[in-house]
This record gives structure tokens, C-alpha cells and sequence, in this order.
């Protein structure tokens, strides 16, 4: 005797709220270098008040979490004339979303900022990290 497999139906309503929650849920990783410094004693953390900033909308992604770096008020020592890298994990960017700004917003000056990156279908990026404004 065969068994027949049913498939089950998923009402669409459903469906696409899945969808939607799909894709807020999806997150961005960027890779982070501070390039080497000739200088001795480089300290460097990240802010929880760190975002990318959707270049068409008004949309913030959050940090979610940050590997290889301390998060404000603990610093990170930088190893002398080295590259130091760190990643950064942010909640989800719009599907529109064609580049972003990352960008430390804090209150004194030296905060992280890296413009115009352009989107990608993985949302895995690697950039050079800047002091800013």
C-alpha cells in the first residue's frame, strides 16, 4: 500500500508576513580594518551608537554586536604598525537599499565613519576604517 505525501497549504496572508519578517531579520556584517599606525599606545572601541545609514531612506541599522573590538567605555589595544581588524553585525538594511553610510555617532570628536558603501546580495562587507568629523 503507497502512502500519498499531501503538501501542505500555507495561506498567503501568511506568507507574506513571513516574508517581511524575513527580511527585517536578515543582518549585515562588515568586516572592519584600522590600518596599521607608526605610533605607539593606539587604543581603539566602538559605540553601541553605530549605524548604517540607508543613502535613499531615512533607515538606521543597529549594531548588534561587535567581535575583535570593546564596546565603549572599555578600549582595545592596537598592535603597533599592524593592520587590526574587527567585525561589526547590524540588523538588516531596506531591500531598496543601494549603498549606506556607517558611521559612529557619538558625542566628541574621532568617531567611525566610512560613506557610500555600496550594496551587495551578500551583505558582507570589508572597509577601511576612518576618523571622522
Amino acid at each position: 500500500m503507497s502512502e500519498t505525501i499531501v503538501k501542505p497549504v500555507i495561506v498567503k496572508e501568511l506568507l507574506e508576513s513571513l516574508q517581511i519578517k524575513m527580511e527585517e531579520e536578515r543582518q549585515v556584517i562588515v568586516h572592519c580594518c584600522f590600518p596599521a599606525s607608526p605610533f605607539f599606545g593606539n587604543f581603539i572601541r566602538i559605540w553601541q551608537s553605530t549605524y548604517l545609514f540607508d543613502n535613499q531612506s531615512e533607515h538606521q541599522s543597529k549594531l548588534i554586536h561587535a567581535e575583535n573590538i570593546t564596546i565603549y567605555p572599555d578600549w582595545t589595544p592596537v598592535p603597533f604598525m599592524r593592520d587590526f581588524w574587527f567585525t561589526l553585525v547590524f540588523s538588516g538594511l531596506p531591500k531598496d537599499c543601494e549603498s549606506f553610510d556607517l558611521k559612529e555617532v557619538i558625542p566628541e570628536e574621532g568617531g567611525f565613519f566610512v560613506e557610500s558603501i555600496k550594496r551587495n546580495s551578500s551583505d558582507i562587507y570589508r572597509v577601511k576604517i576612518s576618523e571622522s568629523y
